[in-house]
């Protein structure tokens, strides 16, 4: 079933819908994301750092914690994605699903799985997160894409935005065939992108956004950071949202865990503002491009 139908004036989209009248959504941002979309949304809470994010606050929005599983801070072992396959066993991958720090960004592996149609991943990302594991059929915050390649037949290829070139550089080759790769050093105007996009995608999209695509002003996180602003960022995701079929969304890259109490809270706040209106986004999106 599609995701991005037309039915009248009402349009789905990632599993919310949503209500227009001459292009104009009839309740404001928060409203509807209040009233509307919160359910569709799954938080899964490795750390306790979405406590501090008071975007999150609303009764409807599904929390999932994590913070009692072992083998899951940046290596994956077989425990800790059994648990982690059990937890989310019960959940869609549609809709938007908040993953905490790039420490965990290997979830996504996990969602995708649960895809039962072919489909391209579209990684906003720092990193290429395709490292050769350092440890044996260990999964890693580092190799996850490598591992989504190696083992989902639904994935047809995987497109990498924001890179570090020099990164881009060490990706084995023979990967070479399913892997686009929209480097940092792209980030030079929208019609290559939309033409990019355009030329590589031809399956319903998964997109999984690691915020440290992102520059220090846009958003905290863990690991060195990119060059791109939010507005930018909402710039190339709005190109996929009007171009394609988009079947799930990810959303990781919070800060991490201090002795310094009021520094966490300052960073996640940062956070807080950017995933507030990354969820603004996805939400109205449909709404503001009538």
């Amino acid at each position: 079933m599609s995701l991005l139908a037309d039915k009248g004036q009402n349009r789905t989209f990632l599993g919310f819908v949503f209500y227009l009248q001459k292009g104009v959504c009839m309740e404001d941002d928060n409203r509807i994301i209040r009233d509307r979309y919160a359910k569709s949304v799954v938080v899964m809470n490795f750390t306790g750092v979405y406590d501090y994010e008071s975007f999150l606050r609303n009764p409807k929005i599904k929390w999932l914690d994590c913070r009692h599983l072992n083998g899951t801070e940046c290596y994956c072992d077989e425990e800790g994605a059994s648990a982690l396959k059990r937890l989310i066993d019960g959940y869609s991958p549609q809709g938007i699903h908040f993953i905490d720090s790039g420490d965990y960004h290997y979830v996504t592996k996990f969602w995708t799985d649960k895809l039962d149609v072919p489909f391209a991943l579209m990684v906003f990302d720092h990193h290429p997160d395709m490292q050769p594991p350092l440890f044996e059929h260990i999964l890693s915050c580092g190799s996850w894409v490598k591992d989504v390649l190696d083992t989902n037949v639904n994935c047809r290829k995987v497109i990498v935005v924001g890179a570090s070139d020099r990164l881009v550089q060490e990706v084995p080759e023979e990967y070479g065939s399913r892997v686009r790769f929209y480097s940092e050093s792209s980030f030079n105007q929208e019609a290559g992108w939309k033409a990019f996009a355009a030329e590589h995608v031809s399956e319903p999209v998964y997109i999984s956004i690691d915020k440290d695509v992102l520059n220090p002003s846009s958003a905290v996180t863990n690991w060195d950071q990119g060059s791109l602003s939010l507005p930018e960022l909402e710039q190339l995701l709005a190109v996929v949202l009007r171009q394609e079929q988009v079947i799930g969304v990810d959303i990781c890259g919070e800060c991490s865990a201090t002795l310094d109490l009021f520094e966490e809270e300052r960073e996640a706040e940062i956070d807080n503002r950017a995933n507030g209106e990354l969820l603004r986004f996805f939400c109205s999106f449909e709404a503001k491009a009538e």
